[in-house]
């Protein structure tokens, strides 16, 4: 049974080839050759996952060549079941959407192609396969996105995207290079059970081993994921085809995630490494949902939500909750996927008829029409921030009672009470005209969404690490001193909930924060809608690098 993951990878490759021979006799009728495989290797994935799962056992198989063997357990089946899923939605929605397309042949080609190497990519069971399917991923992703080669956009942000998953290959294959020279083996299994035997083992310049592995998968995850300061290449692919948009969650925009989760045994030795994560996952998620809402394109939006999540999911792993994050990758993957290929839709839509449909949102972003709320605003800010924090730790007590121990999961609780009360505070500002029926269905869907996750972060904890004192360890890994973290979550609390109280006394005095300091928010404005200006600094950098070697080939007579 392991060895049936050769067969996802060899049947979508198979199909990339079958449908390339059998174009010019089919012609449109390739699309049912790619989506009948697309489906039996999605079948297949379901089959082999419930085999892990009945199993219980990790398995690693190879062809006898010491290359390309495949490591089956529980992570790699589970992202096999995933890719597949939305690998198959995306052919099926692709049939007619690239239809009379001039290159429909070469788009179904490279979808197969890109969905097996992905395959291969999260089935690996050695350190050079592992390699060899991430660097074909950036570039199979590059002719998908430069897919209509007439269009400049198109051309010059694909080859961004080439560009920073080139950046991002470098420092995964500097680690594998110091894995084989620290513990002389490329096995994926045994290069974890070295560094478990092994974690004090150094490398060069007497650097820890570990430490330095663990910083430098985080780099190639960075690149790979859109997080701060590589995060420009994925809002400005959105010239590509819909489907590849949609596409990006089916393991390549959260292939990061799934490289810190899989070498989930090297990041437990670590001492600080997963606190980097921490900062630039929560940096990035923040400036990813700033520049979100400044986005006119509904495409370069859902991009850099997509940023902004993907930042969570980091974060989520510098905490030490590794399988909430692939939980998250999951959920994510699947909701956004089907966003993007909506979005097509409301675009086609839109350009027939560009008016936006009437209701209480319309009146309040449009026409500016607030009806005044029935509640004090003390109540409502009352509400507002003792409800979601009532539910947000109630859920974590009613299925677990020792999560809260764990720093870790104190800040997961953190952000969702802000999100949960960033809810509440909307339905107050947008003043509906049933407030208590629309806050009970937001609280009760609140309560759902936290209980949901709060039990499927526990399954997936349960699945993919088994082992309780691995679990603590992780969490070990990334706390810091408990004194200094009591003070800083106070303090985060207090100031939050203070800034909370000040924003509703103001809606309720009619005098909005951004009227009061007009100045301030007109310059946060310009620095949002120029997107921090990051885009603009590595354009500008390569205009002077391009110069710089313009008149290096003159002085050296080159050209």
């Amino acid at each position: 049974m392991p060895l049936l993951a050769y067969t996802l990878v060899l049947l979508m490759l198979c199909s990339a080839l079958a449908v390339q021979v059998s174009a010019p006799r089919l012609g449109e009728g390739i699309a049912r050759i790619s989506v009948a495989a697309s489906a039996l290797t999605f079948v297949l994935a379901v089959v082999l996952f419930a085999w892990r799962l009945g199993q219980g056992e990790a398995a690693l198989v190879s062809v006898g060549l010491g290359l390309f063997t495949l490591y089956v357990d529980a992570l790699s089946t589970l992202m096999a079941v995933l890719v597949s899923a939305v690998g198959l939605v995306v052919h099926v929605f692709s049939v007619r959407y690239m239809q009379d397309d001039p290159a429909y042949t070469r788009f179904f080609v490279l979808l197969d192609a890109i969905i097996a190497i992905i395959l291969l990519m999260v089935l690996a069971g050695d350190l050079l396969t592992l390699l060899l399917g991430w660097h074909l991923l950036g570039v199979c992703l590059y002719f998908l996105l430069n897919h209509d080669m007439r269009r400049r956009a198109a051309n010059r942000y694909a080859f961004w995207t080439l560009f920073t998953h080139r950046v991002g290959d470098l420092p995964l294959l500097a680690a594998i290079a110091l894995a084989y020279h620290g513990y002389g083996t490329l096995s994926i299994p045994a290069l974890f059970d070295a560094v478990a035997a092994n974690p004090e083992q150094t490398t060069l310049l007497g650097l820890p081993l570990a430490e330095t592995l663990g910083f430098l998968v985080l780099l190639a995850a960075f690149a790979k994921s859109a997080q701060f300061p590589l995060h420009t290449w994925l809002p400005y692919t959105m010239d590509g085809p819909t489907p590849v948009s949609a596409l990006m969650h089916a393991g390549i925009v959260n292939a990061g995630g799934f490289l810190i989760n899989r070498f989930a045994p090297v990041f437990v030795e670590t001492q600080s490494v997963l606190l980097v994560a921490f900062a630039v996952g929560l940096i990035t998620t923040i400036m990813g949902s700033l520049m979100m809402l400044m986005q006119s394109d509904i495409k370069k939006a859902l991009g850099y939500s997509t940023m902004g999540q993907m930042g969570y999911m980091v974060m989520e792993c510098g905490l030490g909750a590794f399988s909430l994050a692939i939980y998250h990758l999951i959920a994510h993957g699947v909701f956004k996927a089907t966003l993007f290929l909506g979005s097509g839709a409301i675009i086609a839509n839109a350009r027939k008829d560009p008016n936006i449909p009437e209701g209480e949102i319309y009146k309040f972003m449009v026409e500016r029409k607030v009806p005044h709320p029935p509640l004090s605003w003390v109540v409502f800010a009352g509400i507002t921030i003792t409800v979601p924090l009532v539910i947000v730790f109630g859920a974590h007590q009613l299925i677990d009672q020792g999560f809260l121990h764990h720093q870790g999961a104190l800040i997961l609780l953190l952000f969702g009470w802000i999100t949960g009360a960033q809810t509440l505070f909307f339905v107050y500002k947008i003043g509906a005209e049933r407030p208590f029926t629309v806050l009970l269905y937001v609280v009760l869907s609140f309560a759902a969404v936290i209980l949901t996750y709060v039990v499927m972060g526990h399954a997936f904890d349960a699945l993919l690490f088994p082992d309780p004192a691995f679990r603590e360890a992780l969490y070990g890994a990334a706390s810091v001193n408990a004194a200094t973290f009591a003070l800083v979550l106070v303090l985060l609390m207090v100031l939050i909930s203070a800034g909370w109280l000040i924003v509703f006394r103001s809606e309720a005095a009619q005098e909005p924060l951004t009227r009061r300091f007009r100045e301030p928010y007109l310059r946060l404005y310009a620095l949002l809608s120029r997107e921090f200006y990051v885009a603009d600094f590595y354009s500008r950098m390569g205009e002077q690098l391009l110069a710089a070697s313009r008149r290096l080939n003159a002085l050296l007579r080159w050209v």
